[in-house]
């Protein structure tokens, strides 16, 4: 029997592709810039005891949506998501590009979520350093950039399947969404850090890894600021993929805030 399912649900008369595994409280998993990695090891893990709901991003393995301009607007697809499928209790756990996404729904709709937790994520422009810029390289080069250490990252072999051509064809997928919603500004929203004060009753959990070359520190601890009940957790000796660089004390501290 498969750890998850795959289904197409119709959301605002489009079409959303969704990943489900688990049972438990529901956890809405909002994927990252080169698109859904597979069911690692802390899916499994967490899906112990929870629900975990992932759509995918439309344009990235599925038809793109023209009307989608922006980060914002896919925000709000996702808000309509969870009301249509009647999910009115939900945690959010967004990485990097997701984080800014779930960012964004918080901001939108305060009484969203239950607890959010972001890992890496983007959607503010770092005080110091810049958000590495994903087009000059190669989507493998991007990936390898993305973890701090590849022979320590059991994992890593297994990231986005095999490498293959079909796989290659997804990554640049991936890539072009990403120019059309984050483009210009890169990777960030100038009104998003003003309008992440207004969470103050939205508990929040920060997760960085101290060696991520993609996403400087300075972003991470801005977001830390902004949240007026956020709290960052440093992961030791990981890049940008912490959940897969360690993942016993990313599923710990995961845990720990969601319960």
């Amino acid at each position: 029997m498969s750890e998850f399912t795959e289904r197409v649900v119709k959301v605002n008369g489009a079409e959303l592709a969704l990943i489900e595994g688990g049972s438990g409280p529901a956890l809405l998993v909002l994927h990252e810039e080169l698109g859904h990695p597979g069911w690692l090891n802390w899916h499994r893990q967490i899906a112990k005891h929870r629900r975990i709901i992932i759509p995918i991003h439309p344009g990235f393995q599925t038809e793109r949506l023209s009307w989608v301009r922006n980060v914002r607007d896919l925000a709000c697809l996702y808000g309509f998501l969870l009301r249509d499928q009647k999910i009115d209790t939900v945690d959010v756990l967004g990485f990097s590009l997701g984080g800014w996404i779930a960012a964004e729904m918080a901001v939108g709709n305060p009484s969203l979520f239950r607890r959010m937790a972001l890992v890496a994520p983007f959607g503010i422009k770092p005080g110091e350093g810049y958000i590495m810029d994903m087009f000059p390289m190669s989507s493998a080069e991007y990936l390898k950039a993305s973890v701090a250490n590849i022979a320590a990252t059991p994992e890593f072999e297994h990231l986005y399947g095999e490498g293959s051509a079909q796989q290659f064809e997804l990554w640049e997928d991936a890539r072009t969404e990403c120019a059309r919603l984050a483009w210009e500004p890169y990777m960030h929203n100038p009104s998003l850090e003003p309008l992440l004060g207004g969470l103050t009753g939205l508990p929040t959990l920060i997760m960085w890894g101290d060696k991520d070359a993609i996403l400087p520190g300075s972003a991470v601890h801005d977001y830390a600021k902004a949240i007026p009940r956020a709290r960052l957790h440093v992961l030791k000796g990981a890049g940008h993929r912490p959940e897969a660089e360690k993942t016993d004390e990313f599923v710990r501290e995961l845990e720990e805030f969601l319960n």
